[in-house]
């Protein structure tokens, strides 16, 4: 170990724990603000695919079932 603390100290539950933050809020604050954009865009491109592919899916599956039914009713005709 390093030294700093031990591992009773890491887990310590009595509430005096010593927190330590990562940086300044303003520029973490529009970090995350704009991270949270560029997700949004991303997000709303995902489900802009995602809807178009379920609606490719949905129309595909639709005249493959048609195509199956079709068959089936013309050797059931022949008789």
């Amino acid at each position: 170990m390093n030294g700093s603390s031990s591992w009773a100290d890491q887990w310590d539950n009595s509430g005096t724990a010593v927190v330590r933050s990562g940086g300044g809020g303003t520029a973490s604050n529009s970090n995350t603000a704009k991270y949270k954009e560029k997700f949004g865009h991303g997000l709303d491109k995902t489900k802009a695919v995602a809807s178009s592919g379920f609606k490719k899916l949905k129309t595909g599956s639709a005249v493959g079932f048609r195509w199956v039914k079709d068959k089936y009713h013309k050797t059931t005709n022949k008789h």
